[in-house]
């Protein structure tokens, strides 16, 4: 029998677990929080340069180096952990497959078992399992879905979730940047549009939870004006100490 893998979803249904594919692994998840992390990063540095006196010139710079080097990043990382994620989930489905192969009574047993502890008769469990582990890959299916909690037909793909990330992050990295692009060239006007950002994001986030929107904004928007402050303090600070 294949250890539990830690990384397991909830997803047994068709319909919820493509809902939690997208939130946990697949498009969603990352394109709602790079987007956010994107917003936060590039306000945080738009504050950090503008404290510190920079030039609009030189705060348009830092804003697009931010948002090139964080989407870069962002996008390797999210391809990186779904791969390795994935791997981890073949692995374990390659360890209950040996496991079939050369203990095919005792894991038929197993298998019986598990349908009893979902309420099927002893003899009906029995008979099932005897059925289904007549197909090999129909066992190897039923095992991995009981034991590990997963399909591994249809795990998230590594590309969609760099894209998305890579993506929304681009975007949120330069919701900030916007007014000095346009012309406006005022710290207010960046601060006060990543806070409306921030607003509606925390709350999109917050309904994605199923929770109340003004929770899921309120929060968002008290740490990204948390890390607004810590670099628009570190920039004074440093513009008084030249």
């Amino acid at each position: 029998m294949a250890t539990e893998n830690p990384t397991r979803t909830e997803a047994h249904g068709d319909d919820h677990g493509h809902q939690h594919r997208d939130v946990s692994g697949g498009w969603l998840r990352p394109a709602v929080f790079g987007a956010m992390d994107g917003l936060v990063t590039n306000v945080s540095l738009i504050a950090g340069v503008g404290g510190g006196g920079g030039s609009a010139h030189t705060i348009v710079l830092t804003g697009l180096a931010g948002l090139a080097a964080g989407a870069c990043s962002m996008a390797a990382g999210e391809y990186v952990s779904v791969s390795s994620q994935n791997e981890l989930i073949y692995a374990e489905v390659n360890k209950e497959r040996l496991e079939l192969q050369n203990n095919a009574v005792a894991e038929q047993a197993e298998l019986a078992i598990m349908l009893r502890a979902r309420g099927v008769s002893p003899a009906t469990a029995r008979q099932a399992a005897a059925e289904i582990s007549a197909h090999p890959e129909k066992a190897l299916a039923v095992h991995t879905m009981e034991e590990l909690g997963v399909d591994s037909s249809d795990l998230p793909s590594p590309l969609v979730a760099a894209g998305a990330s890579l993506g929304s992050f681009a975007v949120g990295a330069l919701i900030p940047l916007f007014p000095y692009l346009v012309g406006l060239r005022v710290l207010g006007a960046a601060l006060g549009l990543a806070a409306v950002a921030a607003v509606v994001g925390g709350g999109i986030v917050a309904r994605l939870t199923d929770r109340p929107f003004w929770r899921g904004a309120l929060r968002q928007l008290v740490l990204g004006a948390a890390a607004v402050g810590v670099t628009y303090l570190i920039g004074t600070l440093v513009r008084h100490m030249g």
